[in-house]
């Protein structure tokens, strides 16, 4: 399994999903450009020492992700609040890349039209959105808790 992040816009997110994957055994693959330098110490702060535990592929732009993932054959499973479908309510499979879209935009319509699941987080009437590390542990968490 992998997370991968569109265009992150905060590191502390960042490091704390490099953190969680490094723990979880996940990738992230971390499609550009970020919103911040990747040797920020705000990310390395957040990731502790787990950053270099972690294991990180990072893609120039969204088209290059795209065409190796699909080269890979793997399922693309975005998690954003304009989806209907919940994340508990989909059957996961192994190779399956969650993807979260930045923080201060979501994801562009480019990269809606491309998944083969949009799956949202179901909160209060009124709730905007959670924290996108928060959002990506609990979709890892179902993931896993249904692959193992």
């Amino acid at each position: 399994m992998r997370i991968a992040l569109y265009q992150p816009d905060i590191p502390g997110n960042t490091g704390a999903i490099l953190r969680l994957a490094a723990c979880l055994g996940f990738t992230v693959d971390l499609i550009e450009p970020a919103g911040f330098d990747l040797s920020d110490r705000n990310l390395k702060r957040a990731g502790m020492d787990y950053l270099e535990r972690a294991a990180l592929a990072r893609h120039p732009s969204w088209e290059t992700f795209e065409l190796w993932r699909k080269r890979e054959g793997r399922r693309l499973i975005l998690f954003t609040t304009r989806a209907e479908a919940g994340y508990t309510d989909f059957s996961y499979a192994d190779g399956d890349i969650l993807l979260f879209g930045r923080e201060s935009s979501g994801a562009p319509e480019a990269v809606h039209a491309a998944a083969d699941a949009r799956l949202t987080i179901p909160m209060k009437e009124g709730a905007r959105s959670l924290n996108l590390a928060m959002t990506a542990a609990m979709a890892a968490g179902e993931a896993l808790r249904q692959l193992r």
